[in-house]
């Protein structure tokens, strides 16, 4: 069976801080290093839990004046998961696309006023882009090829009523659909991240 927006409603619940704002990408087969590598970043301090990171991309945004973002990264199968707390270069198609090369790259990314995002890219090419709260709407080479699924998922679309906004544990179920890799609290909370920062553009 799919995972649905339902499985990830624990998100809001147990990291308030970090549900916020924040931009969620798994990189297929490549090591932190080379991603970081691929987005022009340089190494910071490892960090053992997501509290620990978002406190030190917040600190990181203050001693920079807002010019660097913090990258949080793991390697999860053989997938490498890159978190920002408040960042949205995993959806930002300038940056991701040229990183993708040779690779699968999937980004879903929410900030403090709702905007939000999801980018499927391929080798470069984008396959699919939308905003998880307007579904309706999608952009790319494959617009509609997991349209079933975002529908199994529960994603809204058009005149499905709208009895609470599942937009944003829909976007981890989406992106746990096409990766296989299921975000789990244990896994917030217990890992040790290999970090790094970007500049901001």
């Amino acid at each position: 069976m799919t995972t649905n927006a339902a499985d990830y409603t624990w998100f809001e619940e147990r990291f308030p801080d970090l549900a916020e704002a924040y931009c969620f990408t798994l990189v297929h087969d490549l090591a932190p290093a080379d991603l970081l590598h691929r987005l022009d970043g340089r190494d910071e301090p490892s960090l053992t839990g997501i509290d620990a990171v978002v406190d030190a991309a917040f600190g990181l945004l203050r001693q920079s004046d807002g010019k660097r973002q913090l990258l949080a990264m793991a390697t999860v199968g053989r997938w490498v998961l890159l978190i920002e707390p408040n960042g949205y270069l995993g959806v930002t198609e300038d940056r991701a696309l040229p990183a993708s090369a040779g690779t699968r790259w999937i980004s879903h990314f929410v900030n403090i006023n709702g905007v939000d995002a999801f980018l499927w890219a391929e080798d470069a090419v984008r396959r699919l882009w939308f905003e998880p709260m307007f579904p309706d709407d999608r952009w790319g080479a494959t617009p509609d090829e997991l349209l079933d699924v975002m529908h199994g998922i529960g994603f809204h679309f058009g005149e499905d009523s709208l009895e609470a906004d599942l937009s944003g544990p829909a976007a981890f179920a989406l992106a746990e659909h096409l990766s296989g890799i299921a975000i789990t609290p244990e896994l917030l909370r217990n890992t040790e991240f290999t970090c790094g920062s970007v500049e901001v553009r």
